[in-house]
């Protein structure tokens, strides 16, 4: 036979077998039933006013942390205020005061199911124009403005308010052991939940599950997919802080030289952010995310997310193009945040850096992305600097009885909030239970808007005070629930 007809015929069989697996991808998406999100926050007024009016206390309460500088007075001012909002919460459990960091112990019926409850007092300083000061507290169009409302003193006003109303409702004993965890050096990554986790470890506890911020209920989580979403972070990326160095002898700029440290580093630059130097994977929870969500999509998004097992190849090539976020949860990512050069416009630098800023993902971890990319700096001549690293954390098993209950919860508290499994990006205090719990579950039971999402570390921080109630019936429930 002719080889141009084999070829012909090889390409033809493969257009039809392509062909076939895209009408068979139709098929599915057809049968694949469309779902809207319908929560939506509606509580009455005098249930809202009095959360939002401590939540605003709360954030009045200035707690910015700063690294390397003893602030503990500073949040011994804010333990008094918690003691006078939450007097049930100080009078019936044990209060652990560690440097500023809190622990309450609640003694349950059991100790076998360890709960912890946890979220930061700390928050981030405020700095542009602000239009409601930034430690105002104001009660304004709905929401509750300042430093801390969102990030996350929402948080730590509800698991308290939870615990309060279920003490004054007569509830003295939790069916377990329940742990208030808040650490007041989360903002920069310091030793106070550290500090948190040795007490407990030094207690024998091990908690079966630990619940803290990260994820939360997110409008639109991903772009064209509408409504509110509960997406619960089940793992967090590693990350690091590094510097690249390029060296020559110098000179004057009048009699420049090619390849300074300054081209050598642009042409680092280029290179990485052109080029797939850290390699993408869809790992389990990713694909269960865009499963879950795919039948609340359009329908070309669903024809793509629901269908993994045949665009998975595709969307490994266009999420970091489609989406920053999407793309992260895939891939281990550097962003250059910092340089240095001369001094002088016409001195040509001895010395030139640029730093970064990597988050490992869990197929390409601290140690191997790494040497990766020491290896590409030497390939420009830099010396590459680790300043610190921590690798990514064990995800929770999204199969597991722990993550079920926070999904049951959350389906009770908040009817029509789709529950998704959901990687972190960024990173929490909750990193260090890991060491003792096999179930962390990043999850603040509050509504997380566009605007909500642009304040945090930013201008104009914010909450919904609708959103409020729910958050303290999520608390409750978990706590009623761990019988």
């Amino acid at each position: 036979m002719n080889p141009w007809r084999i070829v012909a015929l090889t390409l033809l069989g493969l257009a039809g077998l392509l062909l076939l697996l895209l009408l068979a991808a139709l098929v599915r998406t057809l049968l694949m039933k469309p779902k809207k999100s319908t929560y939506v926050p509606r509580e009455a007024p005098e249930t809202v006013a009095p959360l939002a009016e401590k939540l605003a206390r709360m954030v009045r309460c200035e707690t910015v942390s700063v690294p390397g500088v003893d602030q503990r007075e500073k949040f011994l001012g804010f333990h008094r205020l918690l003691e006078e909002l939450f007097p049930l919460v100080h009078r019936h459990l044990e209060k652990i005061e560690i440097d500023g960091n809190l622990l309450f112990h609640w003694k349950g019926a059991a100790a076998d199911r360890p709960l912890v409850l946890m979220s930061h007092q700390d928050v981030v300083p405020a700095e542009g124009t602000w239009t409601h000061p930034p430690f105002s507290g104001d009660i304004a169009e709905g929401k509750v403005w300042g430093r801390g409302a969102s990030d996350t003193k929402c948080s730590v006003m509800a698991f308290f308010q939870a615990v309060e109303e279920l003490l004054a409702e007569g509830c003295l004993v939790p069916p377990q052991d329940v742990w208030l965890s808040s650490s007041c050096t989360e903002e920069w990554a310091g030793d106070g939940c550290p500090k948190l986790v040795a007490e407990l470890k030094r207690r024998g506890v091990r908690p079966w599950l630990v619940v803290d911020e990260g994820g939360g209920i997110i409008t639109e989580p991903i772009g064209g997919i509408h409504g509110n979403f509960a997406m619960l972070g089940v793992f967090e990326k590693g990350k690091a802080d590094v510097t690249f160095t390029a060296k020559s002898n110098g000179g004057h700029a009048s009699t420049p030289r090619k390849h300074s440290p300054l081209a050598r580093l642009a042409d680092f630059v280029h290179h990485v952010e052109h080029n797939d130097v850290f390699r993408r994977h869809m790992s389990r929870e990713v694909a269960s995310m865009f499963e879950t969500l795919a039948p609340y999509a359009s329908f070309p998004l669903r024809y793509v997310l629901g269908n993994l097992w045949l665009f998975r190849p595709v969307l490994l090539r266009v999420l970091p193009l489609l989406s920053p976020q999407a793309g992260a949860m895939i891939r281990t990512t550097i962003a250059f945040t910092m340089a240095r050069g001369s001094e002088a416009f016409n001195v040509m630098p001895q010395e030139a850096s640029v730093g970064a800023n990597l988050r490992f993902i869990p197929h390409q971890g601290m140690a191997e992305s790494l040497e990766k990319l020491r290896k590409t700096a030497g390939m420009f001549r830099l010396e590459m600097t680790v300043h610190q690293a921590t690798d990514f954390t064990a995800p929770c098993d999204i199969g597991g009885a722990a993550f079920r209950k926070v999904a049951d919860t959350v389906a009770e508290v908040f009817p029509g909030c789709p529950v998704s499994p959901y990687v972190m990006t960024g990173a929490t205090d909750s990193r260090f239970y890991q060491e003792i719990c096999d179930s962390v579950v990043r999850f603040a039971p509050v509504v997380y808007g566009p605007e909500q999402m642009k304040g945090m570390h930013g201008l104009n921080e914010n909450i919904a005070a609708d959103c409020l109630p729910g958050a303290v019936r999520f608390y409750r429930t978990l706590i009623r629930g761990m019988a």
